[in-house]
């Protein structure tokens, strides 16, 4: 093991670090072990980490001494924020300007910054086509960690930008999957006939393990991942056959979305309309190709969605 290279993964017991951390493991013949990153290493999650084989430390994303402490040694640092823990842009600003600064100080060799764009350098606030939001962002967890890619930039530190996609795993857990509606199973997204580049959470870590083993190929550059860019009509397709029931796609219009009521839906319904608005560029930036050569494992929608039918529930 001494001679293996140490990636510290922030989030490790999370989406995309969690991923991360699977692939690493799973590679037992590879030239990386895993420091995972956790505010909370007696959790089950973190056990688990510790029982797989990987080092688990504590730091927390608001210290930036533990984080410095947590990368002290490593090779490459896979770096990433939860909005959705606290919906605060400026949070994440300063949490990504912590992990930063940690990764300068300790001398990380390579940094993957998991980000997306920042909506306003499309939507400017003065553009009244989307509800300007928290008075500064147009939409906030995109653009709290597009804004803090200068963070990572001006530190020096050879960084590698992953721009991410729509998880397919938010039909799961976001409750954003089919529902039952007036008699039939509906597939609600405010996305017109628009594509949504999508890709299953573990495809991400995934791909950042792909980012890494290629060394410093990627470094200094910005990297879009997407497991597929499917339709709404072609994902209602796809969980029509999985469930053995006919799911119709409906297209939500973005105002209706973004009143719906639950936390953070003006936010969610202004991202679906800057990719409807934006669609080719946004899919272009996220190149399925590219990302199955980081990553041969990577799924299709139709492939996850065989994967995970079991979990895939009608709500009703």
């Amino acid at each position: 093991m001494s001679d293996k290279k140490i990636l510290a993964i922030i989030g490790a017991t999370g989406a995309q670090g969690g991923g991360l951390a699977k692939a690493l493991l799973h590679d037992t013949s590879g030239g990386f072990t895993a420091r995972a990153i956790t505010r909370n290493p007696g959790s089950d999650k973190g056990r688990a980490l510790a029982s797989a084989g990987a080092e688990v430390v504590t730091a927390d994303l608001d210290d930036p001494a533990s984080l410095q402490a947590a990368f002290n040694g490593v090779h490459g640092a896979f770096c990433v924020t939860n909005f959705w823990e606290h919906f605060s842009p400026e949070k994440e600003l300063a949490q990504a300007r912590n992990l930063a600064g940690a990764a300068k100080a300790a001398g990380v060799k390579h940094v993957i910054w998991s980000t997306l764009e920042d909506s306003r350098k499309r939507v400017p606030l003065s553009d009244d086509r989307m509800p300007t939001l928290q008075e500064k962002y147009k939409v906030p967890h995109f653009d709290a960690k597009g804004e803090a890619n200068r963070f990572f930039v001006e530190s020096g530190v050879p960084c590698t930008l992953l721009l991410t996609s729509f998880y397919w795993d938010n039909l799961i857990h976001f409750g954003m999957g089919p529902r039952r509606q007036d008699g039939k199973v509906v597939l609600a997204l405010p996305l017109g006939d628009r594509k949504l580049p999508g890709i299953a959470a573990d495809d991400i870590g995934a791909c950042a393990y792909g980012i890494f083993k290629k060394g410093s190929e990627f470094t200094g550059k910005t990297v879009g991942i997407a497991g597929e860019h499917p339709t709404g009509a072609q994902m209602a397709a796809s969980l029509s056959k999985a469930l053995g029931e006919e799911v119709h796609y409906y297209p939500v219009p973005f105002d209706v979305y973004r009143g719906l009521g639950f936390p953070g839906a003006d936010d969610l319904g202004n991202m679906f309309q800057y990719k409807h608005d934006f669609n080719e560029e946004y899919c272009a930036a996220r190149d399925v190709n590219a990302s199955r050569a980081l990553n041969p494992g990577l799924k299709d929608f139709d492939q996850w969605v065989q994967a995970n039918q079991g979990q895939i529930k009608i709500q009703e």
